[in-house]
């Protein structure tokens, strides 16, 4: 860390020398602009050109299938504005793969191709991008996974398992766009001016965001659970499964419910309510299992995985819990 004594200029100006060892790390000469973003308190300076979209290229000569379909993601992820993908030449194959993240992921089209090359660009501008409304919109289709897929393990309903496995893409489309507003606010303080959210509020949501996630991975698990049973599960079972279902969902709403409350007394009391609801779980969970030890061992596995599912659901929300009340806590002065 350095010190730089604060000089009045002309009467009227306050100037504040640049370290030259950090001006010559950005290739900063005279007469360059640099850009100062207010930023709770603080003031942080950044070169005139890091503000200008940023392009990555990717050599993907030996990528293929996943691997490459998580290349592209991770590029995307990373908030580069265009990807260049290489290879000598690009496979049919290699570019169906391409075609297929770029179609999963928001925003992205492919810009140029060429027997060696494909360019991808990001459309969307970043100030017209939300946080709120995409970890919002991850909320409410991954509870709505999760209430269909204990009502597919009712009815034993095999479509309405696989169409919840199939709606895990659109929350993992969601959290790919939060976590690449997530990284860009951390690259560039003019992207978290532009949506009009702290770095810290945006590291929040990404944080519940990833909650979310996992819950819509465990009810698309729980549907796959369903797709594998031979036969309809016993009633007195799948009432209890319910039970534990509306358990679970009650603690991810009133998370929920705490994270977005702008009163911070109230986020505070409704994160405690919601990680007191976790807690009580446990219990029910173990009604649950002594239900199951009437059942053969096959089928008592496949549903014990569902109660653990549950569970776990339930322990993400109290996640969200936690995140809460780091929100609604008091800021340190800097």
């Amino acid at each position: 860390m350095e010190r730089r004594k604060v000089q009045l200029t002309g009467g009227s100006t306050y100037t504040v020398s640049i370290p030259k060892g950090w001006a010559r790390g950005h290739d900063i000469t005279a007469g360059d602009e640099v850009v100062f973003h207010p930023d709770n308190g603080s003031l942080l300076v950044t070169p005139a050109s890091a503000t200008d979209k940023t392009r990555g290229e990717l050599d993907i000569s030996n990528q293929e299938g996943d691997a490459l379909m998580r290349a592209v993601m991770t590029m995307y992820v990373s908030g580069f504005d265009e990807i260049e993908l290489t290879g000598d030449p690009i496979s049919p194959a290699q570019r169906r793969v391409i075609r297929e993240a770029t179609q999963g992921l928001v925003g992205l089209e492919v810009l140029e191709e060429s027997p060696d090359t494909v360019v991808i660009q990001d459309l969307l501008d970043s100030a017209e991008l939300s946080v709120h409304s995409a970890v919002e919109r991850m909320h409410l289709i991954s509870r709505s996974m999760l209430e269909d897929a204990v009502r597919a393990v009712r009815n034993h309903d095999l479509d309405l398992a696989e169409e919840v496995i199939a709606r895990d893409d659109d929350v993992d489309r969601l959290w790919n766009v939060v976590s690449r507003i997530f990284r860009g606010t951390l690259r560039s303080p003019k992207m978290a001016r532009e949506i009009g959210l702290s770095r810290e509020n945006c590291f929040d949501y990404h944080s519940s965001g990833r909650q979310l996630e996992r819950v819509a991975d465990h009810a698309a698990k729980i549907s796959q659970i369903t797709l594998e049973l031979d036969a309809e599960v016993p009633s007195e079972v799948v009432d209890s499964l319910e039970s534990l279902l509306e358990d679970a969902r009650a603690v991810i709403e009133t998370a929920f419910e705490a994270l977005f409350a702008e009163d911070a007394s109230r986020a505070t009391d409704l994160a405690n309510q919601a990680r007191a609801q976790v807690s009580e779980i446990d219990d029910h969970t173990r009604i649950i299992d002594d239900q199951l030890r009437d059942l053969d061992p096959t089928r008592a596995r496949h549903l014990g995985l569902i109660v653990d599912s549950l569970s776990r659901s339930a322990d993400y929300g109290g996640n969200i819990a936690e995140t809460a009340l780091q929100k609604a806590a008091p800021a340190p002065e800097v």
